[in-house]
């Protein structure tokens, strides 16, 4: 069975995944109805989770109910307990929003909630992120998970994150990063589709963030604090909600 669902999930398209989900999850989790983890973001428990990856697989990742990965587990987490998303009226901006959070959020009643990326079927409005059609200061809190490891001219991108997050606003970037390299690798002339999945990690990503990622947020203007939340979080549930030990959030303050 894991064999099947490992095939499945690695041969179909993004958004098609997106749009089968609602149909494949229930199956998923009732075939792996269990008690040795626990997805935080619904409180459902299974006696495993998916495998996913692109090239090398990870093995209890990929939550049954709600498709989260470890980054949106752990995301889910710090806004929970460290924040007041769930309760205070927010104007949020969501870029290229995950299907673990969008109807969640969509729904929150505190939320002004828009959703933005250029392909996603889930996106309110379609737009580059080198050239967003807001307004400066408009946003209390911007999530852009995942996204910036995409972006040619990620200085553009920042930049412009920056200009519609309003003063005193807050943004979450995560992007994944190497954080045993000083310095963030990019190499243009690497066009070769395996080759730059095997190099950057994913086919259409364009760079390695190293650990001067955090840097370059403040030399755009934010305040960065550099969050190893998984340090803040029992040992025990680390393991029983499947996180990323030592995984760094970005919290960003404008």
């Amino acid at each position: 069975m894991k064999s099947a669902f490992k095939f499945i999930l690695n041969t179909i398209p993004r958004p098609l995944l997106i749009r089968l989900s609602y149909v494949v999850r229930p199956v998923l989790a009732l075939a792996l109805k269990g008690n040795t983890f626990t997805d935080p973001i619904d409180g459902k428990s299974f006696r495993s989770f998916l495998p996913y990856g692109y090239g090398t697989q990870r093995n209890n990742v990929l939550s049954p109910s709600t498709l989260s990965l470890e980054r949106h587990r752990l995301l889910w987490l710090y806004l929970k307990n460290e924040t007041d998303f769930f309760t205070a009226p927010k104007k949020v901006l969501h870029f290229a929003p995950e299907q673990a959070f969008y109807k969640r959020f969509r729904n929150q009643k505190n939320l002004e909630y828009t959703t933005t990326d250029l392909l996603s079927p889930l996106a309110d409005v379609k737009a580059d992120i080198c050239n967003l059609p807001f307004a400066d200061n408009s946003y209390d809190l911007i999530l852009c998970n995942h996204v910036l490891e995409h972006i040619p001219d990620d200085t553009k991108a920042m930049q412009e994150l920056y200009r519609v997050l309003k003063p005193g606003g807050m943004g979450i970037f995560q992007i994944p990063q190497d954080l045993n390299r000083a310095t963030t690798f990019e190499d243009d002339s690497i066009t070769d589709p395996k080759e730059r999945a095997a190099i950057f990690g994913q086919y259409d990503h364009v760079r390695v963030y190293g650990r001067d990622y955090f840097d370059k947020l403040r030399s755009i203007g934010f305040t960065v604090t550099e969050d190893d939340y998984t340090q803040k979080i029992a040992p025990e549930l680390v393991e029983r909600y499947c996180l990323a030990k030592g995984e760094i959030i970005p919290v960003c303050r404008k």
